[in-house]
């Protein structure tokens, strides 16, 4: 293949452009430019081997560059239950606790603030699971392995945080009559079963925890204890992994489920590459050059979507540079295409999405900005200091964050301090007229030791500023965030 990147070309040389009232075989162009290079022809056709092999190449190689894309969010999820299960010994009833922010190093921008709950069960493992969901302050949900959501639960959810049993049903699986269960029924085998706790009382907190209960409908008589997991300080990620790595992790979950409608042609299109429904995958030399390239140019193309947002109505306001996160619908349908582009822009660097996620109602869920450059369009960079100053009383019911992430890895930032963000629940240092300056920056400010979140020099960061309970000001965007400010010296840090 080609060394990439290629220049895109304006027109085929002059040599190619033949007249139009000429019919005769002497007058069929003999070569094409194109982006990859030229195409020999004879009689019109490309000429000799290596020529089709050359088509064939390029054709699977941007195959693999929108599978790549195509396949982040389940993915993302099949890395994450693999690693709690080859790492923690999750069984499919267990949970795992990640409440420090060691725990979370190895989620997509997780927030530093509350703890997850979750655990990945498999329905045909299983059969009909029975999720007992307690009453109190949490945002939950079921999500399928597309990382769509399938129901909320707690606040946003249909027990509107006052708990209750719901029962969830795979594919193949028949609902049994339970009319004391909310009924739920999933469209992949393996599920996300997660919640937050947002009750800011630690021991009304960790009562919460302890009543959540996962258990197969079979054994509904003698339900056995749900196993509550802790990292413990054991180095795990769900990021998901880069070269040959990601098809293996594609494959094999794609082994373990059902193939939706609207995926069909993108199944067709991996059928070349080696991964077919029910066949083991085992491509050769070629293949897994292919494969490997298109990964790596695959998540260069993710990251830039991610990064520098296209979509029209990405930028929360026109004066800075903080974007909305979320642009899918959590169903991750429009009315006219489903939402590829939409949810690799989500599922590249975040994971999983709930309707409280994208809530319109004031005071209800959460609401996300991100910020990836600073003020003059530049990324943000690890050994500079940036000041961000949050106006006062940001429309938040329950609190604000404003937390930092690694670049490379979509993680909490990892700078040795554990110290990944500042929130409204911290004791900060405010300015006269109640409006919060956050440092970001690889030494600390003098005075603002408190508003600080380190940054590691040589590496790029960005970051998601949190509403909890987000308030009216926000929907109608007349609470105006400013950008990231670099600040070089003492003085520009006081002014």
């Amino acid at each position: 293949m080609n060394a990439r990147p290629r220049p895109w070309l304006a027109r085929a040389v002059a040599s190619s452009i033949v007249a139009a009232s000429a019919f005769t075989p002497s007058a069929i162009a003999q070569t094409v430019e194109t982006p990859i290079g030229p195409i020999p022809l004879r009689l019109g056709l490309p000429d000799g081997e290596a020529t089709r092999q050359k088509l064939f190449d390029e054709l699977d190689f941007q195959r693999a560059t929108q599978a790549y894309i195509w396949g982040l969010p389940i993915v993302g999820f099949a890395q994450w239950q693999f690693a709690a299960s080859s790492v923690f010994g999750a069984r499919d009833t267990d949970v795992v606790l990640y409440e420090s922010l060691r725990d979370k190093l190895g989620i997509l921008t997780a927030n530093a603030t509350t703890p997850y709950i979750g655990g990945f069960p498999d329905l045909s493992r299983t059969g009909p699971l029975v999720v007992e969901y307690p009453e109190g302050a949490s945002a939950g949900g079921v999500g399928d392995f597309w990382q769509r959501p399938v129901t909320d639960m707690g606040e946003t959810g249909p027990d509107a945080g006052k708990g209750g049993r719901y029962l969830l049903v795979g594919p193949g699986q028949t609902a049994p009559e339970a009319p004391d269960y909310r009924i739920i029924q999933v469209p992949t085998s393996n599920v996300f079963v997660a919640f937050r706790v947002l009750d800011p009382d630690p021991e009304r907190g960790k009562a919460l925890i302890e009543r959540f209960r996962l258990y197969p409908y079979a054994e509904r008589a003698n339900p056995p204890a749900t196993r509550l997991l802790r990292p413990e300080g054991r180095p795990w990620s769900q990021v998901p992994p880069r070269g040959f790595a990601y098809w293996e992790r594609l494959n094999d979950i794609l082994q373990r489920e059902p193939v939706m409608e609207r995926d069909r042609m993108i199944m067709a299109m991996l059928k070349p590459l080696g991964i077919e429904k029910g066949k083991p995958f085992k491509p050769d030399a070629r293949q897994r050059r292919i494969l490997e390239e298109g990964a790596r140019v695959g998540e260069m193309m993710a990251q830039v979507k991610s990064f520098t947002k296209r979509e029209a109505d990405a930028r929360y306001r026109p004066e800075a540079r903080w974007d909305y996160v979320i642009l899918m619908d959590p169903s991750q349908e429009a009315a006219t295409y489903s939402q590829l582009d939409e949810r690799a822009d989500w599922t590249y660097e975040a994971v999983t999405a709930t309707k409280g996620m994208v809530t319109r109602t004031p005071g209800v869920g959460q609401a996300y900005l991100g910020a990836y450059q600073d003020e003059a369009g530049n990324w943000l960079d690890g050994g500079k200091s940036y000041r961000l100053r949050v106006p006062a009383d940001p429309p938040a019911k329950l609190f604000w964050s404003l937390t930092v992430y690694d670049t490379d890895q979509r993680v909490l930032i990892d700078n040795g301090r554990d110290i990944a963000d500042r929130s409204s629940r911290q004791d900060l240092v405010k300015n006269a007229d109640g409006s919060v300056d956050i440092y970001v920056g690889p030494t600390a400010p003098e005075g603002f030791e408190k508003n600080w979140i380190p940054s590691v020099p040589g590496k790029a960061w960005f970051a998601y500023f949190r509403l909890y309970g987000p308030l009216q000001p926000y929907f109608d965007r007349t609470f105006a965030l400013p950008d990231f400010k670099p600040v070089t010296s003492a003085k520009e840090t006081a002014q």
